[in-house]
């Protein structure tokens, strides 16, 4: 009895451990074709082929298209967002604050690129809930940056504090999806630190 009890119990976890990977492969394959082709372009019919599943055993991993849209797109806003309080909670300075967020943003992007790519170009094809979450996501990471910039204003190092200053920060970072090479001759802690330089001290040279 106990070694059909501990058997059972492998044989669960290794199935659950292989559900995992093709869910994991799924959702890879579909954030290439989706940065590739776009969203509404991409059928199921044809991310079943490129990852060898039929119609019914897609489904039974991804639930549906936009479900699978949303996985993809969700897991690093999140990573992003926890990152970004978690950071709020440490004792460093707002500079040495804005100086991570940026490196660790220009690094998530380059890392995921497929995904990424398709979190900025999808984000309103999301309905209802989903639509709302993600916004809502979007939102706290904004409040993270606004935090870091306001507390360097109220510090003296900086000059705006506002949430104008927010998305002109968050532009710069976010449009990289559009042009960024990971294999590239900087390192996207590299080019981080070149944005900051830039809207840290500008682009005129001291007199």
């Amino acid at each position: 009895m106990t070694i059909r009890s501990e058997f059972s119990s492998s044989g669960a976890r290794a199935t659950t451990r292989k559900g995992s990977r093709t869910k994991e492969r799924i959702l890879h394959t579909a954030a290439e074709l989706f940065a590739r082709n776009g969203y509404h372009a991409t059928g199921l019919s044809e991310l079943g082929e490129a990852v060898g599943l039929g119609r019914g055993a897609l489904y039974y991993h991804i639930g549906s298209k936009e479900n699978l849209l949303y996985e993809l797109s969700v897991k690093h806003v999140e990573e992003m967002v926890a990152y970004g309080e978690q950071l709020l909670s440490s004792p460093l300075g707002a500079e040495e604050r804005f100086r991570r967020l940026s490196r660790k943003l220009m690094r998530v992007i380059a890392d995921n690129l497929p995904e990424l790519t398709v979190f900025f170009r999808e984000i309103n094809s999301f309905s209802g809930q989903r639509h709302a979450r993600i916004v809502k996501l979007r939102a706290r990471f904004e409040g993270v940056w606004l935090q870091v910039i306001s507390e360097g204003e109220a510090e003296g190092l900086f000059q705006h504090g506002d949430a104008l200053t927010v998305k002109a920060v968050l532009g710069m970072h976010n449009y990289s999806y559009l042009w960024i090479d990971p294999e590239g001759s900087l390192s996207p802690e590299e080019i981080a630190d070149r944005f900051c330089d830039l809207l840290l001290h500008g682009l005129m040279k001291s007199r």
